[in-house]
């Protein structure tokens, strides 16, 4: 005997069409492979064509994806910054330097740390110039942690507390083959890691308090396997390895502090473009948009932030389904010649 059919506006008719769209989506969750399975049994051969559309698909979505998401976010003000408390290091040239201009024009209080005391004296005069609503800098070097403590210290004694916590320092390398040199690595991951742990540790009661915010400067040399820069990419791995890690257990013990890892090309800077210009294929990007950038990722707490995206965040779409034909584009960037020993470390 047949059911007879509801009207689709009354009530009763919206609750059965309501519990049918249900039963669809606990269909299609439950057996999501059948989708695919109707197409991948005629034959082997429709199966490698599914594959290889799979492979073209799936890279295509994450690009549509991440499209939509990025666009999707809350737009940037610079009043978001204005009156923060900043620690920026690696401040005194190049993206460090460049966000503290950022952050004057903004009117935040910064707090700017590298190794040279006359530099970071321009960088500070220049950000009263601009419009901080105060300026300071401590000199040292990061291969002491006892240094990056200190460097926290100060800000709660001269702000009185933290908002944002940039981590931007980098100790000097060599941009060639891998040397062998198990001292300069162990060197390196002291500053390019374990001072960022160290600062991060001792300034996360102030980032508590204000729910505030952590900036890694990162690289593409710590998502992908990058030649020439083996110490250097090393570090940048432990990085992404920490901070993606102290992020999930943030989230479990619901603390409101943001980490935003900046994923960036190949920037402008006095040091990248002395190891790297000659060598690599593409032209570098403005540091001063890259800062803007970096502040704007942080002021909207994003999850990771990509400068420039099409050199960085597309070809990380082929990790998973094309990594061969992307150590061959990562490879395809250098201009090398045939010698084998070739480049050489800059000096």
């Amino acid at each position: 005997m047949k059911r007879a059919r509801q009207n689709p506006n009354s009530p009763a008719g919206q609750a059965e069409q309501r519990g049918a769209n249900q039963r669809l989506l606990l269909g299609l969750s439950i057996h999501p492979p059948v989708i695919f399975q109707g197409f991948g049994s005629c034959s082997s051969s429709a199966n490698s064509g599914m594959g290889r559309l799979q492979k073209i698909l799936i890279p295509f979505l994450g690009l549509v994806l991440a499209f939509w998401f990025y666009s999707a976010r809350d737009t940037f003000k610079p009043e978001m910054l204005r009156g923060k408390r900043v620690i920026v290091t690696g401040a005194s040239t190049g993206i460090g330097e460049q966000i503290a201009y950022h952050l004057a024009r903004m009117g935040s209080h910064i707090l700017i740390t590298a190794r040279t005391e006359a530099k970071l004296q321009n960088v500070v005069r220049r950000c009263l110039e601009l419009g901080a609503a105060s300026a300071r800098f401590v000199s040292g070097t990061m291969e002491d942690t006892a240094f990056a403590q200190h460097v926290v210290r100060e800000a709660q004694t001269s702000l009185g507390g933290l908002d944002m916590l940039i981590l931007n320092h980098v100790g000097a390398s060599y941009f060639g083959f891998f040397d062998g040199d198990v001292e300069h690595v162990r060197k390196l991951l002291e500053i390019n890691f374990l001072s960022y742990v160290a600062m991060t540790t001792s300034a996360l009661p102030m980032l508590k308090e204000s729910e505030g915010s952590i900036v890694v400067v990162s690289s593409m040399a710590g998502k992908v396997g990058f030649p020439f820069t083996v110490p250097y990419s090393a570090t940048k791995f432990a990085l992404d390895g920490f901070f993606s890690s102290l992020r999930q257990e943030f989230a479990i013990q619901s603390i409101n502090v943001s980490i935003t890892l900046c994923i960036l090309g190949f920037i402008d800077t006095e040091r990248a473009v002395r190891a790297a210009a000659e060598v690599l294929r593409e032209r570098p990007a403005p540091r001063d948009e890259c800062a803007l950038e970096i502040l704007k990722g942080a002021a909207l707490r994003r999850r990771e932030l990509y400068y420039r995206y099409s050199s960085t965040r597309l070809p990380l779409l082929l990790r998973d389904c094309a990594a061969e034909l992307l150590d061959y584009l990562v490879r395809s960037r250098y201009r090398l010649p045939a010698a084998p020993g070739a480049p050489r470390p800059p000096h």
